[in-house]
C-alpha cells in the first residue's frame, strides 16, 4: 500500500503533461506574437529616424557645411569654444563666426534644422555631426537645435558604446539604445560635396521611452494572458481527463486488486470486473479483454475442479518430468564437478557468437586456462584431491570474470567468454588471474591441492577474425607460452 501511494499516476503524468504543453503552446505562441510585433515596431522607429535624417540631409548647404566644419575644427575656435563654454558667453561664437562671414548662413541652416525638427512629430533631436575616424572616441557637433547653447557647436562629445570603431564612410546601421538621454532610436545620414567627398552627418534621435514603457506592460500582460489561459484550459483538460480516463482508469485498478478466483467462488464472488463502460476507445478494449480473461481463469479453475481424480497423478508425472528435464538439461550443459558449463556449453555458445559476430558482437575477448601439476596431484595424493584442486583452480578464474561465462573443455582446461565489464577490465583482470595464482602457488605451507596453480593466455577479438575459433587459437598460443614459462621458471618436484 505504501509503494501505490507512492507511484506516479497515469493520471498524475497526464495532468503534469497537459499544464506543460498548453503554457509551451501558450506562452510560446505569445512571445513569438511579441517578438514579432516588436521586430516590427523597432523596424518603423528605425525607418522613421533614417528617413528623417536622409529627407533632412537634402535641404542642408553642403558647401556651406564644409567651410563650417574646416572653420569650427581649428585650434583658435575650439580655444575660443572652451572659453564661451566657461563664461556662458554666446556671443563670442556669433561674433567669431560674423567675422569668418559664415554667421548669416549659420542661423538660416539651424532654422531650418529647428524648423524641421518641431514640424516632425516623432522626433527627439536633430543635428549635424562630424564624425571622427573610427578609432577614435570622440565626434564633434556641427550644428545643433536652439535649445542649446551656441558654444556647443564644435564640441566634442564621447561617443556611444554601440558606435565604438564605426566607420563613417560605410552605412551606419540605424541603433535602438538607452543611455543618458533615455531610449533612442538614432540613424545617421552622410552629406557630401559635389566632389562625392564626406563632409557630415546629419543625425536624427526619435525619442522610444514611452514604447520601451508599454513594451514591459504588454510583456506582463502576455505572461498574465499565458497563466490565466493555461489555467482555464488546464481545470478544463482535467475535468475531461478525469472522466475519460482516469476515473476509467482507477475503476480497472481496483477491479484488477479485487480478483480472487477459486474453483469454488461464482463470477461474483471472485471478484469478476463488472463496469459499466460505455467507451468506445482503448479502455473499453482493456475491460472487456479483462473481463473476458478473468471469465476465462474461472472457467479454467472449474474445469480443474471437474478433473479432481487425475488431478494428483497429472501433478506427480508433470513433477517428474520437471525434474528430470532439468536434470537433464543439467547433465548436457552444465559440468557435474567444478559446475561451470561444459564442451556442450561450450560448442552451443560458440555457434550462438558465430552468428552474431560482427554484427551484434564486435567486442569479446577469451582467456585460455590450463591447470598445472593436476597429474602430479592425482598421482600423489589421490583423484579425490585432484577434484578438489580442480574445483579450487575453476573457482579463483570464476570470482576474477564474475559477468563472463566459464567453460570447462577438457580435464584441466576452461575457457572464460569475456564480455560486457570483464572485456572492458580484460587487461586489469587478466593480471589480477594471474597474481591469484601465483598467490596461491606460493602458499608452500597448505596442502598441494590447495596451491592452485594454471597458465593462462588471452586474445582478443578483432575485425579480421572469421569465428571464435580463431580467436581461441591465438588465446591458447598464449596459454602455451605462459605454461610454458612456469616449467622454465619451477623445475622441481611439484612439492
Amino acid at each position: 500500500m505504501e509503494d501505490y501511494k507512492k507511484r506516479f499516476s497515469i493520471g498524475e503524468k497526464m495532468y503534469l503533461f497537459v499544464i506543460l504543453t498548453v503554457f509551451a503552446a501558450a506562452f510560446g505562441t505569445a512571445m513569438i506574437t511579441y517578438v514579432i510585433n516588436v521586430g516590427k515596431i523597432d523596424r518603423y522607429f528605425k525607418s522613421l529616424a533614417m528617413n528623417s535624417a536622409t529627407n533632412f540631409s537634402t535641404f542642408v548647404d553642403v558647401d556651406y557645411l564644409s567651410q563650417l566644419v574646416d572653420v569650427v575644427s581649428t585650434d583658435d575656435f575650439q580655444q575660443l569654444r572652451d572659453k564661451a563654454e566657461a563664461e556662458d558667453n554666446e556671443e563670442l561664437i556669433e561674433d567669431y563666426l560674423k567675422q569668418k562671414g559664415l554667421w548669416d548662413k549659420y542661423v538660416e541652416q539651424r532654422t531650418l534644422l529647428c524648423k524641421y525638427l518641431r514640424n516632425m512629430k516623432g522626433i527627439k533631436y536633430l543635428y549635424i555631426i562630424k564624425w571622427s575616424d573610427p578609432n577614435a572616441d570622440r565626434d564633434m557637433y556641427v550644428i545643433d537645435d536652439d535649445d542649446n547653447p551656441l558654444y556647443e557647436t564644435g564640441y566634442y562629445e564621447l561617443r556611444e558604446t554601440e558606435f565604438a570603431g564605426v566607420d563613417a564612410t560605410e552605412s551606419i546601421p540605424p541603433t535602438i539604445s538607452h543611455g543618458d538621454w533615455g531610449w533612442l532610436c538614432s540613424a545617421y545620414a552622410p552629406v557630401y560635396d559635389q566632389e562625392g567627398n564626406l563632409v557630415c552627418h546629419v543625425g536624427c534621435d526619435v525619442g522610444m521611452d514611452d514604447i520601451m514603457k508599454e513594451r514591459k506592460k504588454v510583456l506582463l500582460y502576455v505572461i498574465i494572458a499565458s497563466v490565466i489561459f493555461t489555467f482555464i484550459v488546464y481545470v478544463f483538460a482535467v475535468i475531461l481527463i478525469n472522466k475519460v480516463v482516469v476515473k476509467p482508469l482507477n475503476e480497472l485498478t481496483v477491479g484488477i486488486k479485487n480478483f480472487s478466483p477459486s474453483k469454488d467462488k461464482t463470477y461474483e464472488e471472485s471478484g469478476v470486473i463488472n463496469i459499466e463502460n460505455r467507451s468506445h476507445d482503448e479502455i473499453g478494449e482493456i475491460y472487456n479483454a479483462i473481463n473476458s480473461m478473468q471469465v476465462r481463469i474461472i472457467d479454467y479453475l472449474h474445469d480443474i475442479s471437474d478433473m479432481q481424480l487425475d488431478k494428483q497423478r497429472t501433478a506427480e508425472v508433470i513433477k517428474k518430468k520437471d525434474e528430470q528435464l532439468d536434470i537433464m538439461n543439467t547433465e548436457a550443459y552444465r559440468d557435474s564437478l567444478t559446475s561451470v558449463g561444459n564442451k556442450s556449453a561450450y560448442i552451443r555458445k560458440i555457434d550462438e557468437i558465430n552468428s552474431k559476430l560482427g554484427t551484434e558482437i564486435t567486442e569479446l575477448a577469451v582467456v585460455m586456462v590450463d591447470v598445472n601439476r593436476l597429474k602430479y596431484v592425482n598421482d600423489s595424493y589421490g583423484h579425490s584431491a585432484g577434484d578438489a584442486y580442480l574445483k579450487g583452480c575453476c573457482r579463483v578464474v570464476c570470482n576474477t570474470f564474475k559477468h563472463s561465462p566459464i567453460f570447462r573443455v577438457g580435464g584441466d582446461e576452461f575457457v572464460a567468454i569475456l564480455i560486457g565489464e570483464d572485456y572492458d577490465m580484460r587487461q586489469e583482470k587478466m593480471i589480477e588471474l594471474i597474481e591469484s595464482f601465483e598467490q596461491s602457488f606460493k602458499k608452500t605451507n597448505v596442502d598441494p591441492w590447495f596451491r592452485y596453480s594454471a597458465a593462462v593466455g588471452m586474445a582478443d577479438y578483432t575485425l579480421s577474425d572469421g569465428d571464435v575459433q580463431t580467436v581461441f587459437r591465438r588465446a591458447d598460443k598464449a596459454m602455451y607460452d605462459a605454461k610454458q614459462q612456469f616449467k622454465k621458471f619451477n623445475k622441481i618436484s611439484d612439492r
